[in-house]
């Protein structure tokens, strides 16, 4: 699950971007549009999980198509393994995954056209394994689990809303809802439920999550496993829990196959 706490500690734009107009991306071509959805310049906007525009240290998009990759038979061939009475299944689509995915351009297209197959299978790698194929909306009994960071202040638990794993990725802890929410558009801390209830906004915590903690590590070469320490690494790496360890790396190397790419090295963490 999406649970790293480390590296959301420098969120530092609260009061620099008072004078930008919020957007959904869609910038003009010389501004970058910043992880919490504003135009602007400079590294407030530019660096750290900059979205889209002329981010530092990231080469403009390439013309690889995700929708070109991420096929309705592809899609279909990951859900139509979970059982009929999954929740999942009548609320996961590929058609709200490609919605959400307007909003992070940048997803799928740094780099060579390998690379962007290799990212496209690590994503659903680990979405295959957080969601039981698209079984899950919602951790199984998250409801009984204490998932508030009660020192972190700046995303404070709202009472009575439990911030276990949901959506795609399983986003969870209250210092990822909050951020989370700010940038997609949504209360992450008042209204967690959210995530399971509107299947776009699900898709984007995924993304979300993906291009502000995941994406670098696997563009820069680094490899499927350290896209495993980011997402859970504290409780399945350096030898904590190698089957599920294993079982990520099996659904990534299976896409990679369907997509025709070589897995690269460093599979596992």
């Amino acid at each position: 699950m999406a649970r790293s706490i480390t590296l959301f500690l420098p969120f530092l734009l609260a009061g620099i971007i008072s004078s930008a107009t919020a957007q959904n991306c869609g910038c003009s071509p010389d501004l970058c549009c910043s992880q919490w959805g504003y135009c602007g310049t400079g590294s407030d906007y530019c660096g750290t999980g900059c979205r889209e525009g002329p981010c530092e240290s990231s080469p403009p998009p390439n013309d690889v198509s995700v929708a070109d990759i991420v096929t309705q038979q592809f899609f279909d061939g990951i859900i139509n393994q979970a059982d009929n009475g999954c929740v999942g299944k009548s609320f996961y689509t590929r058609a709200a995954f490609l919605d959400a995915l307007g909003s992070y351009p940048n997803f799928g297209r740094d780099g060579t056209v390998d690379d962007s197959k290799r990212e496209i299978a690590a994503f659903f790698a680990h979405v295959t394994h957080e969601t039981g194929h698209f079984c899950y909306i919602e951790e199984i009994d998250g409801a009984s689990k204490d998932y508030c960071d009660e020192t972190n202040t700046q995303w404070p638990c709202v009472p009575g809303k439990g911030y276990y794993g949901r959506g795609p990725i399983q986003l969870s802890w209250n210092f990822n809802y909050g951020p989370a929410g700010k940038s997609i558009g949504f209360d992450g801390l008042n209204s967690p439920e959210t995530v399971a209830n509107d299947v776009v906004i699900s898709f984007k915590t995924a993304l979300w999550y993906w291009m502000t903690n995941v994406h670098s590590l696997i563009t820069s070469g680094q490899g499927f496993g350290a896209t495993i320490r980011a997402i859970n690494g504290a409780l399945e790496c350096d030898g904590k829990n190698p089957e599920t360890v294993n079982k990520r790396v099996g659904y990534y190397l299976d896409y990679c196959k369907q997509f025709g790419v070589a897995p690269g090295d460093n599979l596992t963490c």
